[in-house]
């Protein structure tokens, strides 16, 4: 499978209309594939929720667009942040495992490469961080 502007285009399309604005494309064969490898289109106003993994680390890498990353800790604190813009340069980012971490889009159109390990495992309660400032 050629990963081009058209698969991209494709999935973006189907993000701007989703009621989430965004939409994951998989690259796995199953949710219990060893390696979650997907393309995630991302609109802005897409809320994610400040979140961890537990068990894996993640990494995003922007094929277009841009995104700030933002890290908290157990307090809810904010303790840092990263804008992954490749026209400035700045790739991608690797998430350690249980890192608290949200991000927010900061242009239409954007994509991202995203990896996990596997098998897919939805968040459970404990790993959302909820009413952060």
């Amino acid at each position: 499978m050629l990963i081009n502007k058209k698969l991209l285009d494709e999935v973006t399309a189907r993000a701007k209309v989703n009621e989430r604005l965004r939409m994951n494309f998989n690259l796995h064969d199953s949710l219990e594939a060893k390696a979650q490898r997907l393309l995630n289109a991302l609109e802005p106003g897409t809320i994610l929720p400040v979140h961890r993994h537990r068990h894996t680390a993640e990494t995003y890498i922007v094929l277009r667009g841009s995104i700030r990353i933002l890290f908290y800790n157990d307090e809810k604190t904010l303790t840092g942040e990263s804008i992954i813009d490749p026209k400035q340069n700045e790739y991608g980012i690797h998430i350690p495992a249980g890192q608290w971490h949200t991000l927010e889009v900061l242009e239409p159109g954007t994509v991202i490469f995203e990896v996990k390990d596997g098998p897919y495992a939805p968040l459970q309660p404990e790993d959302i961080l909820h009413q952060v400032p």
